[in-house]
């Protein structure tokens, strides 16, 4: 049985995170994808999304699980959010670890065997979410795509 719970989970902060994104985008290409942001916003993925991130609605992660989990299993860094980061984001992030630790448990030998003198992954909430992202980051094309700041003009 899993100890992931939402109070263990652990939150990183916009300015962080775009930290993180400049850095990564300033290595080769090579070295590029050790962060992955998973965007888990249903029917209000619009106005914008964070650079490079991976779009998996909250409603298909049932389906999607499997996807995400082969998706991410090489990166150092994973991040979930939604549009504040206080449902959909911190249950999509537990669910992906639970899920994690049951194909790590059932894999046991050769996962052993394969994360030999690798870190183990950190898995984040994104801080209240896009909402609060594209207050500060909303405009900078290197960290936002297809933003439409006349959506957000009224809040979330």
């Amino acid at each position: 049985m899993s100890m992931v719970t939402v109070s263990s989970l652990q939150r990183i902060t916009a300015p962080k995170l775009a930290d993180m994104l400049l850095a990564s985008a300033n290595k080769s290409s090579s070295d590029s994808t050790e962060v992955a942001i998973v965007d888990v916003r249903d029917d209000d993925h619009i106005g914008g999304h964070i650079k490079s991130s991976l779009h998996f609605p909250s409603t298909s992660l049932d389906a999607t699980m499997p996807t995400l989990l082969r998706k991410l299993a090489d990166k150092d860094v994973v991040v979930f959010h939604c549009a504040l980061s206080q449902q959909r984001g911190p249950s999509a992030a537990i669910r992906y670890l639970r899920e994690k630790e049951a194909a790590s448990r059932a894999a046991a030998a050769a996962a052993a065997v394969q994360a030999a003198g690798k870190k183990d992954q950190q898995v984040y909430v994104l801080d209240r979410g896009f909402a609060g992202w594209q207050e500060v980051y909303g405009p900078d094309e290197r960290l936002t795509e297809a933003y439409r700041k006349e959506l957000w003009e009224d809040g979330y």
